[in-house]
């Protein structure tokens, strides 16, 4: 199957995954993460996904002043969408990952579709040198937790910001099963509209970044959610170039970004978010494949403001 229309490029940024210690070029400091969403975005992402970060440590923030200034910013020297996590990390109870959503009052927002084992500890397992003291007990933290987002939750992120503000989602999906719980929650006529999900793959508890599990995934959002969606996919690690061609290739949208994947190539690190955007664009031009404007993006996800 073809791409009958142009590939909408997401742009993780820093998210709350990958450690200091892992890559110099992870941006941590407010200004390292402005400056490399706008480079991400004039190199053609079309969606920048904001996550922001302790400048001292590199530690995951909920901070809505940083947040704010970060978008404010960002928003001010481009028309990409801005994308703001209400993932923040599993450390994070729903109320703290709400707080900035709730003030910035973003047309875009992820919203995670289920409780899950979410694990890093296999990342701390590589022998580093630690920057900094919470970074390998972050990790291996996550050997014995969990990730929540119950029906509660996502309910009350819909409420909260959907609701109130108008602000749409991109619903992550890590599993074949998080695909039935957002069935469940348009039949229930909590979500409403043109549907955008985002498959996740690679994540340890979640689905595997493969091929075939991209199938699944893509078929079985068709099945449930009908063909008049927009559906993406986040491949973690290695298999991030691979599948994202082959989503497009699908007719699907795509995501990129060092919080997702800190690689160009074998034993390569990216030196900055818009070297995947352009690697991928590269590709894509290749396949002869268009990539979506801010402006496109914004009418086929129907967000705030567009018809």
């Amino acid at each position: 199957m073809t791409a009958k229309h142009s590939t909408i490029i997401t742009c993780a940024i820093t998210g709350s995954i990958h450690t200091p210690s892992m890559s110099p070029y992870l941006p941590v400091k407010e200004e390292e993460i402005v400056s490399q969403a706008l480079a991400a975005a004039e190199a053609g992402a079309a969606v920048l996904h904001l996550h922001v970060r302790n400048p001292n440590t590199g530690e995951p923030s909920s901070d809505p002043k940083l947040f704010e200034r970060v978008a404010k910013t960002i928003s001010a020297r481009t028309d990409a969408i801005l994308s703001i996590t209400t993932g923040g990390s599993a450390k994070m109870t729903v109320e703290e990952r709400l707080r900035a959503p709730a003030r910035i009052q973003p047309e875009l927002c992820s919203l995670n579709l289920g409780t899950m084992n979410f694990a890093l500890h296999q990342m701390a397992d590589k022998p580093r040198e630690w920057k900094h003291d919470w970074e390998k007990p972050f990790l291996t933290s996550t050997k014995e937790g969990f990730f929540k987002n119950t029906f509660g939750d996502m309910e009350q992120i819909i409420k909260n910001l959907g609701e109130r503000y108008g602000t749409r989602f991109e619903f992550e999906a890590y599993d074949v099963g998080h695909l039935y719980s957002l069935a469940h929650l348009i039949d229930r006529g909590i979500v409403t509209g043109k549907v955008f999900v985002q498959f996740v793959m690679g994540i340890l508890g979640g689905i595997g970044a493969d091929h075939n599990s991209l199938v699944v995934m893509k078929d079985t959002a068709i099945r449930l959610l009908g063909d008049n969606i927009e559906w993406s996919v986040l491949p973690g690690g290695r298999a991030q170039m691979p599948l994202c061609a082959m989503a497009a290739i699908m007719g699907g949208n795509i995501r990129v970004g060092l919080e997702d994947n800190l690689w160009l190539g074998p034993g390569q690190l990216a030196e900055t978010n818009a070297q995947q955007v352009e690697k991928i664009t590269h590709i894509l031009s290749e396949l002869h494949i268009p990539v979506a404007s801010p402006d496109e993006a914004r009418q086929r996800l129907c967000l705030r403001g567009t018809s």
